[in-house]
């Protein structure tokens, strides 16, 4: 067993340490010279000076014209937010999903964007034993699952074109769309019903429906979705279900400070 430990131990990796201890530092005052930060993290100017350099390239540090001190930027701020508010989300979401999964005995997921797909933060998996095979951290298409249409549904068309610009709809079924087009006439009826479906576009013999969660700015950041397969469909069980996600994510919403019923 002690060998094993040893094996799993890592070794710092050095630059990482450096990246690390520079943002300390300037998280402890409001701007550093070179000449300070090289003293305070024990490196080089030069080192320090290539370090600041990237992290000025993407958006962590600021420098005014060619002063020698720098500055964290809110970049830092933006990112522990977004982590933050998804950790919010799962704890204000979970009792919800649970509640619907026991009353429904279906698949709930609860899904964010991330780029051009979404990506799975939290699930609750159905009490039959046919399952999906869906994981926390799993991504999927936008443009052929419910959430990723709930997620787009109140974006104006020109995002949506430019978000699938460089993009290959790629057929998962005979249903999956494959043009922006098509992804957007059924968009405009997402936003109209408050609600998206995917109708066996991601995977044959499943359907799922997806509600928007909005936070207090009144921005869709999430979507909380149901699965089932299609032979357990009825037209009284998806009205059900739609009403059930409606009133679940306007409740979300409104814990996060929406004050307008989506």
């Amino acid at each position: 067993m002690k060998n094993e430990d040893n094996a799993l131990q890592i070794e710092p990796v050095s630059s990482v340490m450096k990246v690390f201890a520079i943002l300390a530092a300037l998280a402890e005052h409001k701007s550093l010279g070179i000449t300070e930060l090289s003293q305070i993290v024990m490196s080089s100017k030069s080192t320090v000076y290539r370090f600041l350099q990237t992290m000025k390239m993407l958006g962590f540090v600021s420098q005014q014209g060619d002063d020698d001190r720098y500055w964290l930027t809110l970049k830092l701020f933006e990112v522990s937010s977004k982590a933050l508010e998804h950790v919010d989300l799962v704890s204000l979401t979970e009792p919800y999903m649970t509640s619907i999964g026991e009353q429904t005995k279906e698949a709930l997921h609860l899904g964010v964007r991330d780029g051009d797909g979404i990506i799975y933060i939290y699930k609750v998996d159905a009490q039959y034993n046919l399952r999906m095979q869906s994981r926390i951290g799993g991504r999927n298409p936008l443009y052929s699952t419910a959430i990723g249409k709930v997620l787009l549904a109140e974006r104006p068309d020109s995002d949506i074109r430019q978000t699938f610009e460089n993009i290959d709809f790629i057929p998962s079924t005979a249903n999956t769309h494959v043009s922006v087009d098509s992804l957007l006439v059924e968009l405009k009826a997402v936003k109209n019903q408050g609600y998206g479906v995917d109708n066996e576009e991601q995977e044959e013999g499943l359907r799922c429906i997806a509600a928007p969660i909005y936070d207090r700015l009144g921005n869709v950041i999430a979507g909380l979705s149901l699965s089932f397969p299609t032979l357990r469909h009825t037209p009284e069980k998806f009205e059900k279900y739609v009403g059930l996600l409606q009133d679940a994510t306007t409740k979300i919403s409104e814990k996060l400070g929406y004050t307008q019923k989506p």
